[in-house]
């Protein structure tokens, strides 16, 4: 499996999909750059989520900036809790994720205590992986990356892309017509100071990620689209493995109805993306590992030769973060539930007494005091507790009156639920290579079995000589595929069959080859890379033929 790793970082490096970031002064750990080939093939992954997840399900979609405020994260929760825990070695004083030290020996690694962590190092005798030392005590290690904004303003690169539509809710919902459910749609960068990464593109500094916050009412049921009838292998907290269908995981609410649906969905967005769903997996939190935002979480894991890989979160945060949002902010985040028929009703208003806020609360009073309106009051006065930005206050009952009020209401406002598939564009590219990579038998030539619609490269033009003209007919052909806006090269160093491994390696799914045939009937011969199988195809239906395949209208011998 460590050789199936290394033959991908080879293919990746020497052809441009990707390498070390800063590698001329000897690397940047968890810092990759996309090469040429590399940026067009996650171009091509983004654009298939924008067409499979975005237009599908007539999403918003947003781009909001990569750094925040302190106090976005700290209504978020992520500056107390957003943390790892790591050790350093006594001797060389290299730093480790316990979690990856432990994982070995248990299951799940993320739910347990620093006290629990160092008990099975000790009982384990689990020593420094780069020198064999003896391991320190557990520590907390927070991942924020910090910065300063304006004049030492504390600020945050964002660790995910949440946020940025959380605190946007009332712009889009009031856009949306306040319609729920209401899907927003983000693509972009994230940052975690990640421990000493050391696995390549699946353990990143910054990354990419492409998520969705789907705001629902909860007390609605389930409403959103048609789950469709797909196979999921399931993974239970409690340790059982199941196959269940997504119906049946909704009917029978083994699983969520939303996060059964995504699980649907990414089933047929994994085979598109040329990933073996025969190799992917569900696997449930345990109640000790969810984030500190979720109720509920599942990890859709695909094997790699590291072994179970998470590649997308899908959670259901519930109302934490638009809730933490409107009391850190002083902002209305609810939405509005209508009544099929007007209502009336008794209701305890509270009155702030400003003359006896104002001395005791000072700068604080008038965020206290609309604190107070906001809220719902039932029996007899008495001291009341609330929290503004964070910090909690006691209004004794003589700060405000109870003023019982008969109102008509057509509805009442609540805070939306949130369900967040977050996908991993980088470990999904890293993915498609692994269950894409193979060696012809007879040559062993590498091969990337990239889906058309993934590949970087549709086609590789080639003359079968570089004289006779073919050379210029070939570049004709390839101006004419460029222009019709199929990406394609031009080769004609060496053999035909080198040429042909070149572009296997690369995953390019068709070759076309000018011949002296072409001369006559402007016909060019077009080879499929893993059949090796070949038509004749006329060049006026060359970008017809092509585009057929990518999208699935056509097989390879159904020549027009």
């Amino acid at each position: 499996m460590e050789n199936l790793r290394s033959k991908i970082n080879d293919v990746a490096k020497r052809r441009g999909f990707y390498w070390n970031s800063y590698d001329i002064y000897g690397g940047l750990g968890g810092f990759y750059d996309y090469g040429p080939l590399g940026s067009l093939m996650k171009k091509n992954i983004v654009d298939l989520w924008l067409k499979e997840f975005v237009y599908h399900d007539g999403l918003i979609l947003v781009d909001t900036p990569i750094i925040g405020p302190e106090i976005v994260y700290r209504a978020s929760g992520h500056l107390d809790k957003f943390t790892d825990y790591m050790v350093r070695c006594k001797s060389c004083g290299h730093a480790f994720r316990v979690d990856e030290l432990i994982d070995k020996y248990v299951e799940t690694p993320d739910a347990l205590s620093p006290d629990e962590i160092e008990r099975i190092i000790e009982t384990y005798n689990i020593k420094c992986p780069d020198c064999g030392g003896e391991l320190g005590h557990v520590e907390e290690f927070h991942l924020m990356f910090s910065t300063n904004i304006d004049l030492g303003k504390k600020g945050f690169l964002r660790p995910e892309t949440a946020q940025g539509i959380f605190v946007n809710f009332s712009n889009l919902y009031r856009i949306n017509r306040e319609k729920l459910p209401m899907g927003v749609a983000q693509i972009g960068r994230a940052f975690r100071n990640e421990i000493s990464p050391r696995q390549g593109m699946l353990r990143l500094r910054e990354f990419n990620m492409a998520e969705i916050e789907l705001f629902v009412d909860p007390e609605s049921g389930y409403k959103w689209r048609e789950i469709p009838e797909r196979m999921l292998h399931a993974l239970r907290n409690d340790g059982r493995d199941i196959k269940i269908s997504s119906v049946e995981a909704c009917k029978n609410e083994v699983i969520n109805c939303y996060i059964s649906y995504y699980m649907a969905r990414i089933i047929d967005f994994l085979q598109k993306l040329g990933i073996d769903t025969e190799r992917v997996r569900f696997r449930e939190h345990h109640p000790e590992e969810l984030a500190h935002y979720s109720t509920e979480t599942w990890d859709c894991e695909v094997l790699l030769s590291k072994g179970w890989m998470e590649v997308i979160g899908i959670s259901y945060r519930g109302a934490y973060d638009l809730s933490h949002h409107m009391d850190y902010s002083g902002q209305d985040t609810r939405a509005f539930r209508r009544y099929q028929d007007e209502r009336k009703i008794k209701i305890e208003r509270i009155v702030p007494r400003m003359e006896i806020l104002g001395p005791k609360f000072k700068a604080n009073a008038q965020k206290i005091a609309k604190k107070l309106e906001e809220m719902e009051m039932e029996g007899d006065k008495r001291p009341l507790e609330i929290e503004v930005e964070g910090k909690k206050y006691r209004i004794p009952p003589d700060a405000y009156d109870l003023v019982v009020e008969e109102v008509k209401v057509s509805g009442e406002r609540f805070i939306p639920h949130v369900v967040e598939p977050s996908f991993g564009i980088d470990r999904l590219f890293y993915a498609i290579l692994e269950h894409s990579y193979y060696e012809r038998e007879d040559s062993k030539y590498k091969v990337l079995r990239f889906n058309p619609i993934i590949a970087p490269v549709k086609a590789g033009v080639f003359p079968l000589m570089s004289k006779d003209g073919l050379d210029v007919l070939a570049k004709q052909v390839l101006s004419f595929l460029r222009e019709k806006g199929v990406n394609a090269y031009y080769d004609e160093s060496g053999s035909i069959g080198r040429r042909y491994a070149r572009a296997d390696e690369i995953g390019t799914p068709f070759c076309v080859t000018v011949d002296y045939q072409t001369k006559e009937d402007s016909t060019v011969t077009v080879r499929e890379r893993d059949s090796t199988e070949q038509v004749r195809v006329k060049i006026s239906h060359l970008v017809e033929f092509i585009r057929n395949i990518i999208e699935e209208k056509r097989g390879f011998k159904d020549v027009p």
